[in-house]
């Protein structure tokens, strides 16, 4: 009987401690690795260093990129926003800026970085799209990528990458993360 209860118990705890920690970083598909290796490469040209891999930046990115392809923004909230019908709160993030704290806040509530985190995002149903080449024609989002204007000052320590259903979304963080993403 001690027996079975020890086997009983060492198989109840195994299973509860798989579901509390991940195992493995967040997988990029081979779309996302493209961007995150032609981000940095272009960053590189730029004699900028390049940007650390984020697990919890890039789950972020993920299921934002979900989000948007699921729940495509409206015309007052732009897409920054968040459905709130996915993971995570909703959030209307409108063109004035007003409240950018509900998408800074996303690492946080969604993976457990403990830092804001800066997002830009893309739409486009070209299935041979080149992503990086889009946000370069965007004076603001360029910026966040070779941190100029209001970015000047920011270090980029962490960035994500998600695809999905016509969207690229890429998160940059000023702190470092090469830990496994909380789920």
């Amino acid at each position: 009987m001690r027996k079975f209860l020890f086997i009983l118990l060492t198989a109840i705890a195994t299973l509860l401690f798989s579901f509390s920690f991940t195992k493995d970083p967040e997988k990029m598909s081979t779309d996302e690795e493209k961007l995150f290796k032609d981000i940095n490469a272009y960053r590189k040209s730029l004699k900028l260093p390049e940007i650390p891999y984020s697990p919890k930046l890039t789950r972020v990115a993920q299921i934002h990129a979900k989000d948007l392809s699921d729940h495509p923004p409206t015309e007052k909230c732009n897409m920054h926003s968040w459905s709130g019908k996915t993971e995570g709160s909703a959030c209307c993030y409108t063109s004035d800026h007003k409240n950018p704290e509900c998408m800074w806040q996303k690492p946080r509530e969604l993976a457990g970085y403990e830092e804001a985190g800066y997002e830009i995002a893309a739409m486009n149903t070209d299935p041979e799209v080149d992503w990086l080449k889009q946000w370069k024609g965007s004076p603001g989002h360029h910026q966040v990528i070779i941190n100029q204007g209001i970015w000047k000052t920011m270090k980029w320590n962490a960035m994500g990458v998600g695809i999905r259903g016509g969207y690229a979304v890429v998160w940059f963080g000023i702190l470092e993360d090469r830990g496994k993403p909380v789920r």
